[in-house]
């Protein structure tokens, strides 16, 4: 169900043409798009997008709040995903890519309960529900409709979305936050695309995001990442 905005007859023409730029992309829909991922963290930015979409009067089915057509399906199916992908990440691809086998930014969290809980509240709300749905459901749409409704299209806005994501993932995690952050992103993207809802998406990103933080917790990454390659 979408937004319920009812303007009042006086002011009624303003506010269409407002809501109108916003889902546009004149200036104020470019700025729009530019500045919701720059929000602060990603749940804030999580937050906007839902204040673009009252304001644009945009339907929520638009950035993925759907209900997914089995919400057993998408929850289990999304733990068990993201479980078994970080490990696949942390154990093939990211010696694969010359990671280090530490996360050094957040090596603090070894053997530390309360950082750890802390943490884990964190990328549930900040990753799971907030980067979902500010570059999933929010700027792949926007690229999307940008560049037209054709497979190239989708393509080209699933890329842009996984770069601009990776990008942000920079500055606290360095490059080996980057080359994770792109394939994540991808996969993330491709399953919004193939389910047309948020909700398994979501429950894969917090899981990876929590197992991630379980190896670091109970010091297991380097056992996990030279399993496969010694």
């Amino acid at each position: 169900m979408g937004p319920d905005i009812k303007p009042s007859p006086s002011a009624g023409a303003t506010e269409d043409g407002w809501a109108a730029r916003l889902r546009g992309f004149g200036p104020v829909g470019i700025l729009a798009t530019a500045l919701i991922p720059f929000a602060g963290t990603a749940f804030i930015g999580a937050l906007l997008v839902l204040v673009w979409a009252r304001l644009s009067r945009s339907p929520l089915a638009e950035i993925g709040y759907v209900a997914p057509r089995s919400w057993t399906r998408a929850i289990a199916g999304g733990f068990v995903f993201g479980v078994v992908f970080k490990l696949v990440m942390k154990a093939v691809v990211m010696p694969l890519l010359g990671a280090a086998p530490v996360n050094q930014t957040y090596h603090y969290l070894a053997g530390n309960a309360a950082a750890t809980a802390a943490m884990a509240a964190f990328v549930t709300l900040s990753g799971g529900f907030g980067e979902e749905t500010v570059y999933r459901g929010f700027l792949l749409k926007r690229f999307y409709m940008l560049f037209g409704s054709r497979r190239a299209a989708l393509l080209l806005a699933l890329a842009l979305t996984a770069i601009w994501f990776a990008a942000m993932h920079y500055p606290d995690q360095g490059v080996d936050g980057v080359k994770q952050a792109v394939i994540t992103g991808l996969a993330f993207g491709t399953m919004f695309v193939m389910t047309g809802s948020l909700v398994m998406p979501m429950v894969t990103h917090a899981t990876f995001d929590l197992v991630a933080i379980a190896l670091i917790y109970w010091d297991l990454e380097t056992r996990v990442a030279h399993f496969v390659f010694k």
